[in-house]
């Protein structure tokens, strides 16, 4: 198609005022709660054009003529350009892999549980990664079965033979023969491993205004599927490639579905395309939404059967998609909306007309209109005329009667303000139907805010629920902060909903569970609201109040929740001090009045734990009843809790894991902790620290080692050093890789 549309912009001559605000408490890794961003009012014409008429629906991209036109009519919304492709001299370039962490809930007690596997002369029961949604796996760096541990690290891939632990040892350690060097994410199905990994495409092109062909590199992700039945000889049986980042996964039966993220080239915008074995095998097909938004990247959502060869793959242009929900049924794809601040109506120029001229004298009102009535002035006379007339109207004003007026204009304008951010700050909700091989796009919906992580979003039956924070700026006032649980149907409307949670807090972790949502928000106190979800109007049911937060939520039984954070004090000035690790037991049996059965608090402020910001570090089973969560820290704030080593001579500290045994009736009796701080004084941290369970034998693991301790006594069995060892390391030979 060659047709074009202009759309007229007009930017508006007052801007509102930036505001920062300090916070009283720098944590790591949390929501940023007090950035008031610079907010320019733009007014654009609603133009209509073949593509875009505010409709909402979903429309296919039927060339790549097609897919242009979109992207130029697109940018108009926003007039912004952004090329995102890296141009090098040299072939040799290393990819950085963009990392998602989410922490949170479905119904009932969604906690790993202990899964079986494929026969084998393995333990009869066995732990797994924690995931959110039961029998929805989520992809991990380190997998296990009833027998074996296999690891990814960088490019290389370890396979343990685990099991039984006193005969433990490292089968294989192969290199990959890959672009990427940071290897975080893969899944494992019986004798099937699929590893993502980031890579790039590479082409000539001309940059715009140059002359001269230049590479250009494009992200894309690889899904590379190993058979791994032979221990010392894996083969490669697939090599997907698909345009984009490698954003997360998961994994329901036999199928993994994964999403890529790429940004949108304006310059040389183009389908994203599927390749296995560097051989184009499909291009997915492609839609856009039938709404005002800068659409600045495609995100592809793709099935593939790990033991067959049934691939699908679709394609969505909307905004940067960041956060999902997966249920066995469902793939939710969330962004924050990006459209142009603006748009409907909310310019300067609306602002004045609709809302400060109402309430002026009514004499002043006519002679405004008639000024804006005269078509034989150009817009700049008209308003030198209007605020000489408003500005006279005021000298003759008592000084009350002009206070009382400016005060009802200012409430009007924050009323006025506060409606169009929230109509604008929206997160928007694509739910897309997963059955196997099949995709199916079914519905997009919003609601106000910002989420959080993973585990602010559920789906139970026909209902999807969401809890979000919502943030405004309105002048004279400052930031307003509230909470808000939505309640949506199948065609994502909402149905229900629950605002003014906390006004002035953020949500900081939040867990679905059955027809009940435990929220916890953090500004000064940590308050844990338990919210009854049981029909479409949430309504909260008890609320406690005590210092500290929790990033974490986790079942322990339907009237326990384990809580994971940070313990906090309120300081002289007014401030909050951040102090140790804080692990709290909730009693919610009296739905009404909720309590704190125990709670524990380890090291200092100097003391950190991985599963503060991902899940998959926190282990809890309940049958045995062991916490075990991975801790480092400076080993004097450590000592006084465990008389095991505390720290590696040259660097005083100590890494870790601290377990506990945990009941209902007693709390969290610590049982003792599983050293990772390195004999000879290297000191490895506690990134990627896991734990798992195989019959009676504890595995910790971290960058450094892999150790193998009783669950009753935690006395040491076996470990296995998995850091650098000198030695060469075996790569797999051509023929492995086809």
């Amino acid at each position: 198609m060659n047709s074009k549309i202009t759309i007229p912009i007009t930017i508006a001559i007052s801007v509102m005022v930036t505001i920062g605000i300090m916070s009283s408490v720098a944590f790591d890794n949390q929501p940023q709660i007090t950035q008031t961003p610079t907010t320019e009012i733009v007014h654009v014409d609603k133009t209509i054009s073949e593509f875009f008429g505010g409709t909402n629906d979903i429309k296919k991209i039927s060339s790549q003529e097609e897919l242009k036109d979109i992207i130029e009519t697109s940018a108009l919304f926003g007039g912004n350009f952004y090329d995102n492709r890296m141009f090098r001299a040299s072939m040799a370039v290393e990819e950085s892999v963009m990392m998602f962490d989410g922490d949170g809930g479905d119904a009932m007690v969604a906690a790993p549980t202990a899964s079986m596997g494929k026969v084998r002369s393995g333990g009869s029961e066995y732990s797994t990664t924690n995931v959110q949604v039961e029998d929805v796996d989520e992809p991990d760096y380190l997998k296990n079965d009833s027998k074996y541990v296999y690891i990814v690290s960088q490019n290389t891939l370890s396979i343990i033979d685990a099991y039984p632990a006193e005969s433990a040892r490292l089968v294989l350690k192969i290199a990959l023969d890959i672009e990427s060097q940071y290897i975080q994410n893969m899944f494992l199905n019986e004798d099937r491993l699929v590893i993502f990994y980031n890579g790039h495409s590479d082409e000539e092109i001309i940059p715009q205004y140059d002359f001269i062909p230049r590479r250009s590199y494009s992200s894309v992700t690889h899904a590379l599927i190993a058979d791994v039945s032979d221990k010392e000889n894996p083969t490669i049986v697939k090599d997907y490639s698909i345009d984009g980042h490698f954003m997360d996964a998961r994994m329901v039966g036999n199928y993994a579905y994964f999403v890529t993220n790429s940004n949108v080239d304006h310059q040389y915008p183009r389908l994203p395309v599927i390749m296995e074995d560097s051989v184009r095998i499909m291009t997915p097909d492609a839609f856009y939404f039938d709404s005002i938004e800068q659409f600045s990247n495609f995100n592809t959502l793709t099935a593939i059967d790990i033991f067959g060869d049934k691939i699908n793959s679709e394609s969505f242009l909307m905004g940067y998609s960041g956060t999902f929900y997966v249920s066995k049924d469902n793939f939710y794809l969330t962004y924050q909306q990006d459209m142009p601040l603006g748009f409907y109506e909310n310019s300067s120029r609306d602002r004045f007309f609709g809302v400060v001229v109402p309430l002026l004298p009514n004499g002043i009102q006519e002679q405004i209109r008639e000024i804006q009535g005269d078509s034989t002035i150009n817009v700049t006379t008209q308003w030198i005329k209007i605020s000489e007339l408003m500005q006279k109207s005021y000298d003759q004003m008592d000084k009350d009667d002009k206070g009382k007026l400016f005060e009802m204009i200012r409430e009007a304008l924050n009323e006025y303000d506060f409606k169009v951010q929230e109509d604008s700050r929206k997160t928007i909700i694509h739910k897309i139907s997963i059955d196997e091989d099949k995709i199916e796009y079914v519905a997009k919906g919003s609601v106000p805010g910002r989420l959080l992580n993973q585990f602010s979003m559920d789906e139970s039956g026909d209902r999807f629920r969401i809890a979000t924070t919502a943030e405004y700026y309105i002048q004279h006032e400052g930031t307003i902060r509230a909470n808000g649980v939505y309640v949506l149907d199948e065609q994502l409307n909402v149905v229900g909903e629950l605002g003014e949670i906390a006004p002035d807090e953020s949500i900081f972790s939040a867990r679905f569970i059955g027809d009940r949502l435990y929220l916890v928000t953090f500004q000064q106190i940590d308050p844990f609201f338990v919210i009854d979800l049981s029909s479409d109007t949430p309504k909260i049911l008890g609320e406690l109040k005590i210092p500290g937060f929790s990033n974490y939520l986790h079942p322990y039984d339907e009237n326990h929740i384990i809580g994971f954070g940070r313990d906090t004090k309120a300081t002289d000035n007014g401030r909050v001090q951040q102090l140790g690790i804080k692990i709290a037991l909730f009693n919610v049996e009296d739905v009404n009045n909720p309590k704190v059965s125990d709670d524990v608090v380890i090291g200092d402020s100097s003391t950190h734990s991985e599963a503060l910001h991902n899940h998959k570090a926190f282990f809890f089973d309940k049958k045995s009843g062991i916490l075990s969560i991975p801790i480092s820290g400076d080993a004097g704030s450590l000592q006084a809790v465990s008389s095991a080593k505390m720290f590696a001579p040259e660097y005083n500290r100590w890494s870790g894991f601290y377990t506990f045994d945990v009941s209902d009736e007693k709390g969290f009796d610590i049982k003792g902790t599983v050293t990772h701080s390195d004999d000879d004084s290297r000191y490895y941290g506690m990134n990627n620290a896991r734990t798992f369970h195989i019959d009676e034998i504890l595995y910790t693991a971290s960058e450094g080692y892999l150790k193998m301790n009783s669950i009753e006594s935690l006395d040491g069995v076996n470990s296995i050093k998995l850091g650098n060892t000198g030695k060469f390391i075996e790569y797999i030979d051509e023929e492995i890789m086809r």
